[in-house]
């Protein structure tokens, strides 16, 4: 019985352990980056030793991975099947990108960072592929009730892909000071046209 005890003891230490140094590694990679975050840097943040980082997490992919999950569990994105159930598609993207550009305020320094070592490192960008898959879905759903048949759908197929990405949210309200209803005014202006 004390054996069993003692070892569910040591599995619940090493499994919050665990959780520290994912919180340490999700807390650098937002305040300087994936390559600012160095093992060593995450093992001081979570108050162990660089051998205990890589007991839990033997390569860049295991904590990476670890590091996706736990904060998209934590700042999980707008669900675009909500958004199906809006017939109107005009309403349904306005309603889409207030949700989406109010997640980006709240998610901004991850998805820059993100955005910016992904480019640097090929087992992030990997890491984040089905993310970039979840904002594909985000598009289709999008689309319903837009696309004519004609040639503007791919013109409106890239405009809605373009809308929902960070970078556009961050060129409109960062860069050009838009607010985010501004930035949406500027989308449906776009997608507007197009279905002309």
């Amino acid at each position: 019985m004390a054996r069993t005890y003692n070892q569910k003891k040591r599995a619940e230490g090493r499994q919050k352990t665990r959780q520290r140094i994912i919180e340490a590694a999700v807390e650098l990679h937002e305040a300087v980056g994936e390559a600012g975050a160095t093992v060593t840097a995450i093992a001081e943040r979570a108050g162990v030793g660089r051998l205990t980082v890589y007991r839990h997490f033997p390569d860049d992919r295991a904590l990476l991975e670890a590091c996706t999950s736990h904060y998209f569990a934590a700042h999980p994105p707008p669900d675009p099947a909500v958004w199906g159930s809006t017939a109107d598609p005009e309403v349904r993207l306005e309603t889409a990108l207030a949700e989406l550009y109010a997640y980006y305020h709240q998610t901004e320094g991850m998805f820059m960072r993100a955005e910016q070592d992904s480019l640097a490192n090929p087992v992030l960008a990997e890491v984040l592929a089905p993310y970039a898959y979840a904002w594909a879905r985000m598009r289709d759903i999008l689309l319903v009730g837009l696309l004519q048949g004609d040639e503007s759908d791919a013109l409106l197929t890239a405009t809605i892909g373009h809308a929902l990405a960070f970078a556009t949210w961050r060129s409109l309200v960062r860069e050009q000071q838009l607010d985010d209803g501004q930035a949406i005014a500027v989308i449906m202006v776009l997608v507007r046209g197009l279905r002309r």
